[in-house]
């Protein structure tokens, strides 16, 4: 099968013909269709730090995907071949005590498909069943290839009630960006998201029923004094990594303000703790999603109205690659797709 895979310890991915993976008893063998392009798949095409610490050489990358179940491990017995499927990419163990409480997110044994094994990038995965999301006739392929980041959103969003919340979003990305269409859709009173790409912003304003600012031009102070908010905001979702931002947020939540933490800063960053405390603000990190309560939410808002299929404007065949990774390196795009189909 053709599969992208890091085959050296320097910058890149290159595309590469591998067997097609066996599977065990618990498994299944997917066709894989659609894959997207996540921001993790660039820090291993950069080989950055991150990189060069947690994945091994040689290894197919990829953990964004929909397909085709073509083959099942013989003590499956709930999935079947033929059925359309994304999945979980984060592979748990059952020690844990996170893991026995069913708290399966938490896990401190967990290995990420495309990251610690085997991924995606392929014409073929194979996947525990236990990890196996059958997609809804609903959801075409290409959203399904992009639950991934979108439970990521989900994740974050619902963190916190939402019913007649003011939200604020700092990162129009597009996991930010899917996050803001969560929040209204979840019954937020108004959503403002920041940035300061403005072709970013202009995408979050064609996907969602948000307010886009440029925080290079208008200041949050301004924007809450434009929409109303007598306080400040209620909810702050963190997507960017950027510590101005972070710092922006607590400014700019009311008093008892709850803040979900998805963006990671660079390095270690300084943090005004007394504002914090004397806030009285609650920080929550999040991480991936919560298995498998996030899927169940994200398919059905799926099934009953939300649309993020806006925030893919790139599709390119698999062995196009190269320019979608480009397209991403550079900022200029929302989600990336690759198209698995028609390769032989």
């Amino acid at each position: 099968m053709m599969a992208l895979a890091k085959t050296a310890p320097r910058e890149g991915l290159w595309q590469i013909e591998a067997p097609v993976p066996d599977i065990g008893p618990d498994d299944v063998l997917i066709r894989v269709t659609k894959t997207g392009i996540c921001g993790t798949d660039v820090h291993i095409w950069n080989w950055d730090d991150w990189a060069r610490k947690t994945v091994p050489v040689p290894l197919i990358t990829g953990h964004e995907f929909a397909g085709e179940i073509v083959e099942i491990g013989r003590n499956v017995t709930d999935l079947a071949c033929g059925q359309r499927c994304s999945g979980e990419g984060h592979l748990i163990g059952k020690t844990s005590r996170q893991s026995r409480a069913g708290r399966f997110h938490l896990d401190p044994e967990t290995r990420g498909i495309g990251v610690n094994r085997q991924g995606a990038f392929a014409e073929y995965l194979c996947l525990p069943a236990f990890n196996v999301v059958p997609l809804p006739e609903s959801i075409s392929d290409d959203v399904g290839a992009i639950l991934d980041p979108l439970g990521n959103a989900v994740h974050t969003a619902l963190s916190f009630d939402l019913v007649g919340e003011d939200v604020l979003v700092t990162g129009a990305g597009p996991i930010g960006i899917m996050a803001a269409a969560v929040a209204r859709h979840a019954g937020a009173r108004h959503v403002v998201i920041t940035d300061v790409n403005p072709e970013r912003l202009a995408l979050a304003a064609s996907v969602a029923d948000v307010e886009p600012v440029d925080i290079t031009r208008e200041t949050l102070p301004d924007v809450m004094g434009r929409l109303g908010l007598r306080q400040g905001f209620d909810i702050g979702l963190e997507m960017s990594g950027n510590q101005s931002a972070l710092d922006q947020m607590a400014e700019s939540l009311v008093m008892g303000g709850r803040i979900a933490l998805l963006g990671i800063p660079p390095g270690k960053s300084p943090m005004d703790w007394s504002r914090v405390v004397f806030k009285a603000l609650t920080i929550k990190g999040v991480y991936g999603r919560e298995i498998f309560e996030t899927w169940y939410k994200m398919i059905a808002m799926l099934e009953n109205g939300l649309d993020v299929s806006g925030v893919i404007t790139h599709r390119f065949a698999a062995p196009d690659f190269a320019a979608g990774f480009e397209a991403m390196r550079a900022g200029v795009c929302g989600k990336v797709v690759l198209d698995w189909t028609g390769l032989r």
